[in-house]
């Protein structure tokens, strides 16, 4: 039996489950899904492939709970982010600026990954459902502003915010990148909720 470092034995498996996901990911971000396998992650997280069976028992297993995992993280971050924000205006700005934080730390990489990956259908829908449901927060941020055509006008802001994630992954300052993109971001925004647009012209005079 393998030793067990923890106080508890719930403790030791939550640690060996840690230790095995975060294997899996790396082994799907740095090469790919095809070769996510019980014995690659055992051997990258310095496990047997017993012990890897414990808790994925095979491949498309171990890319499910990766799926799962990648967005869990993702989320806790978003809502810690967003409940501290006073309206909808600043959850969207709080959802925009996390999600750029995260795409600095390379957090979407895994689910990115994963959508090119040539999944099963299942799996694919899967992934989007939990896609839409991280971006519902920010998406009803927008309708609460009150934008016309919100559906439309969040697609568009959330074009660029793809747009600023590529720049901040491929090196561009998360700061600089952060600023300018919430600028845009007011700017599309203000119209319909010219108050807040008022309150900002008055805090710069």
């Amino acid at each position: 039996m393998p030793k067990i470092s923890a106080s508890t034995v719930a403790e030791h498996r939550a640690r060996r489950r840690e230790a095995l996901v975060g294997a899996a990911i790396d082994i799907l971000v740095n090469e790919g899904a095809a070769t996510v396998t019980p014995a690659a992650v055992g051997a990258r997280a310095g496990l047997a492939r017993s012990s890897v069976y414990q808790y994925s028992d095979s491949s498309a297993a171990l890319l499910a709970t990766i799926t799962e995992e990648a967005f869990r993280r993702s989320n806790e971050a978003f809502t810690g982010a967003m409940a501290a924000a006073s309206g909808p205006v600043e959850r969207v700005e709080a959802f925009f600026r996390e999600s750029l934080r995260l795409g600095s730390e390379g957090a979407h990489r895994p689910a990115a990954a994963l959508m090119s990956a040539g999944l099963p259908p299942a799996c694919q829908e899967r992934l989007m459902e939990l896609h839409l449901e991280q971006v519902e927060p920010f998406r009803a941020a927008v309708r609460e502003i009150g934008a016309p055509g919100p559906e439309l006008t969040a697609d568009l802001i959330a074009g660029m915010l793809h747009t600023a994630l590529t720049a901040v992954e491929h090196g561009a300052p998360l700061d600089a990148v952060t600023d300018r993109t919430l600028e845009l971001v007011r700017r599309c925004l203000s119209p319909a909720g010219g108050a807040v647009r008022d309150r900002r012209e008055g805090d710069r005079a």
